[in-house]
């Protein structure tokens, strides 16, 4: 049986987590900070701060996510590439949408010291991203209530992000959500370009009524 790096990404992830909970010194170390990755040559932040979340809804609600994602992004490489190498492409992908989707904020925010984020957001979105040029059509539901294809949910959340980006002001990294999902677009789409012609092909006949 093969192990699911999905399930050992979100166990190492609630580990890490819980325990800077309630440790204020890890928390802190970990936390993406710009200034302090430009000035204190703190580059592993781009790392870290993926696997601390600020609470357990926080937590719950990225890794409730990446669960049922993940799941079809690592199974879509294994099956392509085989198990060894389609697990380390996966893992390379989810760390690379962590660091990647915060490249953009550590620009906009690398002399100001006070800007702190920290989610694995960026990995989070760029795995529902990957899956939905997999499977553009499959529902994704909020609260199990409102479903949508995922491709029509994917540009409107990619129109919220970019708008609430420019906005600013709510303590949420909204480009972090955008870079993460482009990302995720652009590294299925070059592992695997005739993913492409099958994510046109399953939509152009999609009508919604």
């Amino acid at each position: 049986m093969e192990l699911s790096l999905t399930v050992i990404i979100i166990a190492i992830t609630a580990i890490t987590s819980i325990l800077a909970f309630n440790r204020p010194e890890m928390m802190d170390r970990w936390m993406f900070m710009p200034y302090r990755i430009k000035h204190r040559n703190q580059w592993d932040r781009f790392v870290l701060s993926g696997f601390i979340h600020k609470d357990y809804m926080h937590l719950l609600f990225n890794m409730f996510t990446f669960y049922f994602f993940g799941g079809v992004v690592e199974m879509f490489l294994r099956y392509k590439f085989g198990v060894l190498l389609g697990g380390v492409l996966f893992v390379i992908f989810y760390i690379l949408g962590i660091v990647i989707s915060d490249l953009p904020t550590y620009k906009k925010h690398q002399d100001d010291s006070y800007y702190r984020a920290l989610g694995a957001s960026g990995g989070t979105a760029a795995t529902v991203f990957a899956s939905i040029i997999l499977m553009p059509l499959s529902d994704i539901c909020f609260f199990g209530i409102i479903c949508l294809p995922g491709f029509i949910l994917g540009v409107l959340f990619l129109i919220y992000s970019y708008v609430k980006g420019k906005q600013g002001g709510d303590n949420i990294n909204h480009d972090a959500h955008l870079y993460g999902a482009i990302f995720g677009i652009i590294f299925i789409l070059i592992l695997s370009p005739s993913s492409a012609m099958m994510f046109v092909e399953q939509i152009k006949d999609f009508r919604l009524f």
